[in-house]
């Protein structure tokens, strides 16, 4: 079903899926929750955080002493909130991606079985019928490959984010702005 629908809207991405075999729908079913994840995190740091920490800097600017051991904890109970809430789901994003190479060396290691296994059966003077066991050996390392390093930068450039928006706070509450 799905590849009827796939060779009939995206012929090209059906014939590459075709190619790569069952393990390139494994990496694309863990890079779809890779990418919804980074997707999530991008919401939540435009529109979710800012709201957040807004309420965060009102209710610190609110209080009348900053100096005490209860508001010194109040303070930090809210950069706790704010770490846990920017760094959630980043180890999760972090593994999904360090498995995408591994999925792409199983997919090496399925493509090379099949094409032993047809120099088994046929004998080792048919190119043509290896082509196609070098071609699923090839494809989902390249696929994984590619994958790891779109996931690897997109999952860096959160970090970093959440590190400056993190250290803003930290920033703020300190000096009692509310920007």
């Amino acid at each position: 079903m799905i590849m009827e629908w796939l060779s009939l809207y995206f012929p090209t991405l059906s014939e590459f899926m075709a190619r790569g075999g069952d393990i390139l729908w494994w990496l694309a079913g863990v890079m779809l929750v890779c990418w919804t994840l980074i997707l999530e995190r991008m919401v939540f740091l435009l529109w979710g955080y800012p709201k957040q920490k807004k309420a965060w800097i009102v209710e610190w600017r609110n209080r009348t002493e900053h100096e005490s051991w209860y508001a010194q904890a109040q303070k930090q109970g809210y950069l706790q909130r704010a770490h846990l809430g920017l760094h959630q789901h980043l180890d999760f994003i972090k593994a999904l991606v360090s498995l995408c190479p591994m999925l792409g060396l199983l997919g090496t290691v399925t493509g090379m079985i099949t094409v032993f296994d047809l120099m088994a059966q046929q004998g080792s003077s048919e190119p043509k019928l290896m082509a196609s066991g070098i071609s699923m050996a090839t494809l989902p390392t390249m696929a994984g490959m590619v994958a790891a390093l779109a996931g690897l930068f997109a999952h860096s450039r959160l970090v970093k984010a959440v590190n400056r928006r993190e250290f803003h706070l930290e920033q703020q509450l300190r000096s009692g702005e509310c920007a």
